[in-house]
């Protein structure tokens, strides 16, 4: 069950997903086809349809078959110029009830995709997490980097027409598990300094939320869940600053946690923390 407010993109048809991938290498479409409905049932808001290195065509394919089985609208999941212009092209907005398929991702590493709003309309999701400098692509490591990207990104998109609501702004989530370099403090700082300027005032957020946990054991040393709690005390911070979607599991329990739940504490205490630190508090709260 869903947290009000949270929009959830069904992550499942992803081949970087080890199921999925056998599904996409057997050719598997009914399979697919099922993924994409109980996903529908499951209270997924979009599907995301990601088929990995494989053809512009084959996205097409898939992006027609998912479309069969669901009205819910898609989230078309490729770096690839080509491959986003022959999914929209195949994209059938009328199923979607008249709802614009999302397209993840335009970073300032990709800008041509913009122009691809001349095929379809669509809502970007717009990745701050790096930035061009000097003619090349460059991680961001600092919440004033993350800003400047995303303030450079959102006049982009408002110079072709985009509304602040048709916009979703990907601050890039990194797993917890493995996070020395601080990249939990850029991204709630920078999604702190957004949502405190009034010219992101009505803009989405998200994150692809598993890869928060992906690093992480199913299970704590007790039996209890580990990755579920993790990833719902990151909502419960970060959605009082403007976060309203996730790239997400149906399945997983999201909830709004209170602040003496042990997840709650454990990345509490992570953010009091630096370096081989974190990482000793992640252990510890697995372990």
């Amino acid at each position: 069950m869903a947290i009000d407010g949270l929009t959830i993109i069904g992550e499942s048809i992803n081949d970087s997903v080890p199921s999925t991938k056998k599904l996409f290498d057997a050719n598997d479409l009914d399979a697919i086809k099922e993924l994409a409905r109980s996903q529908d049932e499951g209270g997924a808001a979009y599907i995301d349809v990601n088929v990995g290195s494989r053809s512009a065509d084959y996205l097409a394919e898939v992006v027609r078959l998912v479309q069969s089985v669901t009205s819910k609208p898609l989230s078309i999941d490729t770096p690839d110029p080509a491959m986003v212009a022959a999914a929209l092209k195949a994209c059938d907005v009328n199923r979607a009830g008249g709802k614009a398929p999302i397209v993840n991702s335009i970073s300032p590493l990709r800008l041509q995709i913009f122009d691809l709003l001349k095929v379809k309309p669509f809502k970007p999701i717009l990745l701050v997490s790096e930035r061009m400098e000097a003619g090349h692509g460059q991680p961001n490591h600092t919440v004033e980097e993350t800003y400047r990207t995303a303030c450079d990104m959102h006049k982009l998109a408002g110079e072709r027409g985009l509304k602040n609501d048709q916009m979703i702004f990907d601050l890039g989530i990194a797993p917890i598990g493995s996070d020395s370099e601080g990249n939990i403090h850029r991204l709630l700082g920078a999604l702190r300094q957004m949502h405190d300027d009034s010219r992101f005032r009505g803009v989405h957020y998200s994150v692809g939320l598993s890869n928060f946990t992906v690093m992480l054991p199913p299970k704590r040393g007790n039996g209890q869940p580990t990755k579920g709690p993790l990833e719902s005390a990151f909502l419960t911070l970060a959605m009082p600053l403007g976060l309203d979607m996730v790239i997400g599991s149906v399945k997983r329990k999201y909830e709004l946690l209170p602040p003496d739940h042990d997840a709650m504490v454990c990345l509490s205490d992570i953010l009091k923390l630096e370096g081989f630190d974190v990482l000793m508090r992640v252990q510890e709260y697995y372990a």
